[in-house]
């Protein structure tokens, strides 16, 4: 894809979402300007506003919540915060209700994590920010939305690393957390839960987000790295 196409393409599709009641993207040809962006360094130095701009556009009218950064990543640290706080509370208390507040800190770890997780590796890569999302009752984990310009400016790998990283944290959080659990005393029941809420969520990668979420963003940047 040429200069010239990709400026045919963005300018039928900005036209095409001047429409308020559009909403996504698919067969405008945008996902094909992308592609062509991230391997041309200079479409991206052309374009990459206004590429930024369309998706900018598309994601607010399909996202079902949305947040601007700086509070959304407040209330993700806030998360956090809580979750560790649960976390040492299960030191001070008895059975059960220590294996209790314990399962209860991983569950907000995990809730507020994986999206800081994108959000660091993210900005060392120089990728910008823009909000703090919720797509939709069916996947109700917060998500971070990238700003496209900065994105396609990164390297394959820089992107294909921030997309893996938010996935990476989740995975380590329930087995990270079986020491405390085994120092503060915690039941054996809730010593399983961490592991099979730990293995649970590697099939679920291995099966599904190879497929259709971040492993499979993570695997395509890869492949452009080795292109």
């Amino acid at each position: 894809m040429d200069r010239s196409e990709v400026e045919r393409v963005l300018s039928a599709i900005e036209t095409h979402m001047a429409d308020d009641r559009t909403v996504g993207l698919a067969g405008t040809g945008f996902w094909k300007v992308v592609s062509a962006a991230k391997k041309a360094p200079d479409l991206v130095a052309e374009f990459g506003d206004r590429i930024a701009a369309i998706d900018r556009r598309a994601f607010q009218r399909w996202a079902l919540l949305t947040v601007p950064l700086a509070p959304g990543t407040a209330m993700a640290v806030f998360g956090c915060a809580v979750g560790l706080v649960l976390v040492g509370l299960s030191y001070n208390t008895v059975d059960p209700l220590n294996g209790v507040l314990l399962l209860a800190g991983m569950g907000a770890l995990l809730f507020a994590t994986h999206g800081l997780g994108h959000l660091l590796v993210g900005r060392l890569a120089g990728i910008r920010f823009t909000h703090w999302f919720i797509g939709s009752v069916g996947r109700p984990q917060p998500g971070v939305k990238t700003d496209y310009a900065s994105y396609l400016a990164a390297s394959p790998k820089q992107r294909a690393w921030m997309h893996a990283s938010g996935a990476i944290v989740s995975k380590i959080i329930p087995f990270a957390l079986i020491p405390a659990a085994l120092i503060a005393g915690v039941p054996r029941w809730s010593i399983v839960l961490l592991i099979v809420v730990g293995a649970v969520s590697i099939i679920t990668d291995a099966i599904w987000s190879t497929h259709f979420s971040d492993w499979k963003k993570f695997r395509r940047e890869m492949a452009l790295a080795s292109d």
